[in-house]
C-alpha cells in the first residue's frame, strides 16, 4: 500500500490524478490523506470524485471513504479494460483533467478505447481542450500511442454541458527526447466571446498586437453562440518546428479586456525568452508518458510545483531513475533512463 500526503508539491488535485493513473497501470492500491489541502476549499470536489469513479470504473476497482468533501481515500485498482466509456462530472468541473486520469492506462491497454466525457471544457487553472489538441497531443503521438480528441461542445463555467470525444489507440510507449524548438512555423492569437460585444475580443488583440508584434492577419476573433456565455478567453499560438505551444487566459467579472490580454502575453513572453522547447504547463503532462517509456528527456524553461509534484509521485509506484537537473542555460532537463 503506497501512501501519499495530499499537501506536498503543488498540493492539488494533479496527486489524486496522477495516482489513479499509476496505480491502474502498475496494480498498486494506495491511500492518500490530506487532499487538496492547498486549495480553498480543500477535499475532494465533484471532478476529482469523477476521476476516482472513472479509474474505478475502467478497471473494475474499488475506492473507500471517496465522496465530495472527504479529505482521505483508499483505492484499489483492478485491471484496465478497453472499452467504450461515458464520464459525466455533473458540474463545470474540467473534462480535460479527468482525461489526464484515464488516458495513460488506456493508451496501455490491449485494444483502442473510446471516451465521452461530459463536464467543462474550457477551465481556469485547467488544460482547454485546444492546449490537448495542439501541444500536447502531438507530443504524445511521437511516444507512439495515437488519441484523436474531438470537441463536440464547448462547456463553461458556471454553465458546464461541454462534451468531449476520444478515440484512444494504445502502443508501447518509446523514448523521446525534445530539446529543440526548432525554427518558427506560425502563430496566431483567437479571441474567443460569447454573449459579449465584440470590442472585448478588439481589445485583448490590440495588446497581443503591440506587446508581441503579432501583424492583424495572425489574429482572428471567435464568435460562439451567445447561449454559452457570458465567455471570454484568450489564446495565443506559438508553433515551431518541433513543438507548438499554447497560452491562454479567461475573461472574468470585473477584470478589464487588457488584463486579461496581458496574462496570457506574460505567459508566451516568459516562454519565448528562453530557447527550451517545452513550456511550464506541457512539462508536467509529460512526465509521466516520459517514465512510461523508460527512457528519454526534454527540456523546459521553467520547473512548477505541477511538475515536481508528478516527478515524485511517479518515483513512489514506477521503478524509473527519472532526474531533473538545472542547466547552465537556466533551464531544467528532465530525463528517464
Amino acid at each position: 500500500m503506497i501512501i501519499l500526503d495530499g499537501s506536498m508539491g503543488e498540493g492539488g488535485g494533479q496527486i489524486v490524478r496522477t495516482a489513479l493513473a499509476l496505480s491502474l497501470i502498475t496494480g498498486k492500491s494506495f491511500r492518500i490523506e490530506n487532499i487538496r489541502k492547498n486549495r480553498k476549499p480543500p477535499c475532494l470536489r465533484p471532478q476529482h470524485l469523477a476521476a476516482v469513479e472513472a479509474a474505478a470504473r475502467i478497471s473494475g476497482g474499488s475506492a473507500e471513504g471517496a465522496y465530495v468533501g472527504s479529505r482521505e481515500f483508499t483505492f484499489f485498482p483492478g485491471k484496465t479494460a478497453p472499452g467504450k466509456y461515458q464520464f459525466d462530472i455533473g458540474t463545470a468541473g474540467s473534462t480535460t483533467l479527468l482525461l489526464q486520469a484515464v488516458l495513460p492506462p488506456l493508451m496501455l491497454a490491449s485494444h483502442p478505447s473510446s471516451l465521452i466525457l461530459k463536464g467543462g471544457t474550457h477551465n481556469t487553472f485547467a488544460p482547454p481542450f485546444d492546449f490537448l489538441e495542439r501541444t500536447f497531443l502531438p507530443v504524445l503521438d511521437r511516444f507512439g500511442p495515437r488519441v484523436d480528441l474531438r470537441l463536440e461542445k464547448h462547456g463553461f463555467y458556471p454553465k458546464g454541458g461541454g462534451r468531449l470525444t476520444a478515440l484512444i489507440t494504445p502502443a508501447v510507449l518509446k523514448p523521446v527526447e525534445i530539446l529543440e524548438r526548432g525554427k518558427p512555423v506560425r502563430r496566431m492569437a483567437t479571441a474567443v466571446i460569447a454573449g459579449l460585444p465584440r470590442h472585448i475580443a478588439e481589445r485583448e488583440l490590440e495588446v497581443v498586437i503591440s506587446q508581441l508584434g503579432f501583424k492583424e492577419t495572425e489574429t482572428m476573433i471567435e464568435e460562439l453562440p451567445s447561449y454559452l456565455g457570458p465567455v471570454n478567453f484568450l489564446m495565443i499560438e506559438t508553433e515551431f518546428r518541433f513543438i507548438g505551444e499554447l497560452f491562454t487566459a479567461f475573461g472574468r467579472k470585473g477584470v478589464t479586456a487588457e488584463a486579461v490580454a496581458e496574462e496570457a502575453v506574460r505567459e508566451a513572453i516568459a516562454y519565448l525568452s528562453s530557447d527550451a522547447p517545452v513550456g511550464a504547463h506541457l512539462a508536467d503532462q509529460l512526465v509521466i508518458p516520459l517514465a512510461l517509456a523508460g527512457g528519454g528527456a526534454y527540456r523546459t524553461s521553467t520547473l512548477t510545483a505541477h511538475t515536481v509534484t508528478n516527478l515524485e509521485v511517479v518515483r513512489k509506484f514506477l521503478d524509473v531513475n527519472i532526474s531533473c537537473v538545472e542547466t547552465p542555460e537556466n533551464d531544467w532537463l528532465i530525463k528517464c533512463s
